[in-house]
């Protein structure tokens, strides 16, 4: 009987962690508002074709770190999920298994840090494919973080690739625009960016303007052509 109790009493305690767990994973709904299709993609979160209208839902578990979510544009796949994107593509993979191909627009989070709060930004530095919104959706915080201007259209010649506009450590592969040694400043490239997305991350120590936090336990939305 004693067993009995013992076995119950730590069913109980896994059905209650288990459901913490669950209660307080983060959910991001992912809608393609674009005219054409996109394929979103998601790490960790794999990947999914979205036609325009579509939403695709995931969530991660508190103390996730490094995720990103990102569209990518004009894919071929096969019956296997084997192809190609013209941006944005992850290893020839439909369901991603790490992060994209430049140029891509990136939603970027890590869940439950410093004083429970989840860190959210969103970036350019790897360049820009697709107008995109990263926002909070739960009463307790109101981020709206967008980058919707006509950076393609606009985008300096050197950085111009198919699809998109390449982010300069990309294309010139210096100091000044990698900034691998965590020395660097704005550059006429990065403002370039900046100035049509003040919020988004343009350089890699754009922290003052570009990161954002909402507390713990907080929903999300990711919209593509907001």
């Amino acid at each position: 009987m004693e067993l009995f109790k013992t076995l119950s009493v730590l069913s109980l305690l896994v059905i209650a962690l288990f459901s913490a767990t669950l209660v307080h994973a983060a959910k991001f709904d992912i809608t393609n508002n674009c005219p054409d299709t996109l394929w979103a993609a998601a790490s960790p979160g794999g990947g999914k074709q979205l036609n325009k209208g579509e939403t695709w839902t995931i969530t991660n578990p508190p103390g996730t770190t490094g995720a990103r979510i990102w569209a990518r544009t004009n894919c071929q796949f096969d019956a296997s999920g084997r192809g190609k994107c013209e941006t944005g593509d992850c290893n020839g993979l439909l369901e991603c298994q790490g992060y994209g191909s430049p140029p891509n627009t990136l939603a970027e989070y890590a869940l439950k840090q410093f004083n429970d709060m989840d860190f959210i930004d969103m970036s350019n530095i790897d360049g820009f494919n697709v107008p995109m919104e990263f926002s909070s959706v739960s009463p307790g915080c109101n981020r709206v973080i967008k980058c919707a201007a006509d950076i393609i259209g606009q985008c300096p010649n050197e950085l111009k690739v198919q699809g998109g506009c390449q982010g300069p450590c990309w294309v010139f592969k210096t100091e000044e625009h990698c900034c691998n040694s965590g020395n660097c400043g704005p550059t006429n490239f990065s403002k370039f960016f900046k100035d049509r997305c003040p919020d988004v991350y343009s350089y890699p120590k754009d922290d003052a303007t570009s990161v954002f936090t909402c507390p713990t336990g907080t929903d999300y939305k990711v919209v593509f052509c907001p």
